[in-house]
């Protein structure tokens, strides 16, 4: 009986087997990619949709009767029953669901049935995944040759990383939505300080510039869009600045609403205050660039020293070694 003939191999790897692999790989990639551009949706669509779910919710807070406001509250069976759960296990705490419900509305989430489902991440996930690291260690031998000090830190960080995992998402979001705002913010003072002299109202204003920057900026777009409509909906105006600092994640909005606070309190001119914001924006973006364009060489310092002085060393000296060694042979 004949044995089968090896194939070729590097470092000891078939190559025809990873070759294979790397095949498929790139086949379900190209298959991801299709099915990616054959489903492009609207993303204002679903924008649209949540604030007026949000203008109904003011306007039944204050004209609907007690019956129609029950039926615009929308139940989530399943929120439900992890509320009821945690509520027995006595682990959920108003001060905590307050926090993640803040968290996810700056992370731009804004069903509030989402705070319990983090509440509950944090108690399920570290059962799940650190349980099943800890079968992996103790229960089987796939670390058998770990020392316990390494076992017990595997096990440790496996679960410390499943508790930890909703808030490093949440917090991952938040990061990404404050940066799209925080670029488009100058941009948006200047178009509400053409509004304010143009004699708009303030939400007036904010309706505008969330119609002109909501393809360039949808996040921003939306902010301001859900602001417009508070300041129509709700009786104190200052309650909907101090929303819109609740929901951004930004010192420099924070800013904007702390103006317009004083503005609409002290009657001072708005155009002015917000052209010089808008001025102190752009100068710290200004600066961010510069730090970023500041600390590249230091950055570039590590991919020059691995990834390119070895080739330049190769090129360069590879033919002098080639005549050194040619010169030895003979």
């Amino acid at each position: 009986m004949m044995g089968q003939t090896a194939g070729p191999t590097i470092l000891g790897v078939d190559v025809i087997w990873v070759a294979t692999l790397l095949s498929g790989v790139a086949a379900f990639a190209v298959l991801l990619a299709i099915y990616a551009i054959m489903t492009v949706h609207d993303p204002m669509a679903k924008r649209v949709k949540a604030l007026n779910d949000r203008r109904e919710q003011l306007k039944a807070g204050i004209t609907a009767s007690t019956k129609r406001r029950a039926k615009l509250v929308q139940r989530n069976d399943t929120a439900d029953r992890m509320r009821t759960m945690l509520s027995s296990l006595k682990v959920l705490q108003d001060s905590q669901v307050k926090a993640a419900q803040i968290k996810l509305l700056q992370a731009g989430i804004r069903s509030k049935d989402w705070a319990v489902a983090v509440i509950f991440g944090r108690l399920v996930l570290p059962i799940v995944f650190g349980g099943l690291m800890l079968y992996l260690v103790y229960g089987t031998s796939m670390f058998a040759d770990y020392s316990p000090l390494k076992r017990y830190g595997i096990v440790a960080i496996s679960f410390l990383l499943s508790y930890k995992a909703p808030d490093f998402y949440l917090k991952n979001k938040i990061q990404k939505r404050s940066d799209a705002i925080r670029k488009g913010l100058p941009d948006a003072l200047d178009l509400l300080v053409i509004c304010a002299e143009a004699g708009l109202t303030v939400d007036a204003a904010f309706h505008r510039v969330a119609r002109e920057l909501g393809r360039a900026y949808p996040e921003l777009g939306d902010e301001f869009t859900l602001t417009a409509i508070e300041l129509g909906f709700l009786t104190e105006r200052r309650q909907a600045f101090e929303n819109l600092a609740m929901r951004v994640s930004l010192d420099a909005v924070k800013g904007v609403v702390t103006t317009m606070i004083q503005t609409e309190k002290y009657g001072t001119p708005l155009a002015s205050a917000l052209r010089v914001l808008s001025a102190e924006f752009r100068n710290e973006r200004m600066m961010r660039a510069e730090e970023k364009a500041a600390r590249l060489p230091a950055i570039m310092t590590v991919p020059l020293i691995l990834f390119i002085l070895p080739v330049l060393f190769v090129v360069i000296l590879g033919p002098a070694a080639c005549s050194i060694s040619d010169a030895f042979k003979h």
